[in-house]
Parts: structure tokens; sequence; C-alpha cells
């Protein structure tokens, strides 16, 4: 079981990202650092713990307002040591992200209105990407074909349930449910992330037991609730 810190970066500030309402989205206010910057962000991070990865979501990317794309790559040499998985909106095969270095990409469902779209992308970096698969509260977002069959999946595979995410009201048990279903008629199951509630260790412990390779998180990580102690003892658990 594996914690992923997210970092959303909107206007060059990592803001708090609540609910998938990225309109609302407002800088951090972290009890671990009192910047909003990325890089000082990043460091606070890995002062906390030493994560091996890294999520950043370039929330203006997404939106098609922008990119933060060569500060990311900047970001990424500067912490060498740590692997950064990047949403940044990817929908064609030809973006820099699919093959910059230290960066793995996600694809995002939301990003993809047709299966050979997100094949296309998937070919161009060799299937090293990162699946996101991005739920509303009431629909899947992005082309069905990768919601009814888990046959299109990557290694890694993201259940991002966007109307959960930062407001602490706990994981979406019963969707990361209908996630796992699929997953276990793939051949080789894909490894399944949760993003989305998490509010505290019990809630990663609760995902352990379900099976979940990891847990993406950001409110937890910056108000306290979850500690060094607290990861230290749920990755000694794990070993």
């Amino acid at each position: 079981m594996q914690i992923i810190p997210v970092i959303d970066i909107k206007n060059s500030l990592v803001v708090h990202a609540k609910r998938g309402e990225r309109q609302h989205y407002q800088p951090i206010q972290s009890a671990l650092t009192s910047s909003a910057d990325p890089a000082d962000i990043v460091q606070a991070l890995l002062e906390l713990y030493p994560f091996e990865q890294i999520y950043i979501a370039d929330i203006d990317a997404i939106q098609e307002n922008g990119s933060h794309f060569e500060y990311i790559e900047n970001l990424c040499a500067q912490f060498n040591q740590t692997q950064f998985w990047l949403d940044c909106g990817i929908k064609q095969m030809n973006h820099r992200a699919l093959h910059a270095a230290n960066i793995r990409p996600i694809i995002g469902s939301e990003n993809m209105d047709h299966l050979i779209s997100y094949k296309a992308v998937s070919y161009a970096c060799a299937s090293r990407h990162v699946l996101s698969l991005d739920f509303s509260a009431t629909e899947n977002l992005g082309t069905q074909e990768l919601f009814e069959t888990a046959r299109y999946w990557p290694d890694d595979t993201i259940c991002m349930s966007l109307s959960h995410v930062g407001n602490e009201q706990g994981v979406d048990v019963k969707r990361l449910c209908e996630v796992m279903q699929l997953n276990e008629l793939r051949k080789i199951p894909s490894r399944l992330y949760a993003a989305g509630g998490v509010r505290n260790i019990q809630d990663c412990i609760q995902l352990k037991e379900m099976g979940m390779a990891g847990a993406l998180i950001a409110t937890a990580l910056h108000n306290k609730t979850i500690s060094a102690d607290d990861i230290k003892r749920l990755y000694a658990a794990v070993s």
C-alpha cells in the first residue's frame, strides 16, 4: 500500500482541489509550509516523508487555459530522486509529457472522447502511462469502453472519484469495488490506486485490506491528519 501525494497547480500556485470544481480552487493553506509555491510544497512533502512518487495535476492545462509544463520539467529536474506522475490533459500522441524525463504521464479518461484516441496515446508512450478512470458524482467521464472492460488498462490504474476529492467525506467504496470487479477479469490485474476522500490512516488501512496498491492524497497530508509516523506504521505493516 503506497501513499502518493497530490499537487494541483493553477495560476502557478498549488491549490486546494475540492469536489472537482476547478473554477473554484483556491491557493492551498498547508500546515506543512506557509508557501503555495509548487517547489516549496514538494520540498515540504519530502521533508514529511521521502515519497517515491508525487502526482501533479496541471489544472490550467487540463482546462486548456495555458500550461505549466516547462516549470514542471524544471521541478522534476530539481527533485530528480522522485518520480512525478503528471496529469496535464493529454489528448494527443505527440504530447511532450509522454517522453519527458522523470515524468510518468497520466491519461485521464475525461480527456479521451474515443477509444481509438486512447489507444494511440497509449501506443505512443509504449504503455508506460497511468490511466485515470475519472468519475463525477453521477457519471463516468470519457470514452465508455474504458469503464466497461479492463482490457485496455495499463499496469497502473487510478479510480478518481472527483466528487470525493478534498471534502474529507471518506473514500468511494462502492465505486472502488466496481472497478476491482472489472480488474479481476483482466489476465494480469492492474495495480489500482484510490483517489478522493482519504481522511486518515484508517482509510488507508481500509484501502489496503481491499487490495488497493495505493492512494492519492492531498488534504490529509496538508492538515496533518496523516503524519509521518502514520505512514511509517502503514508501510511497516505492508512489509
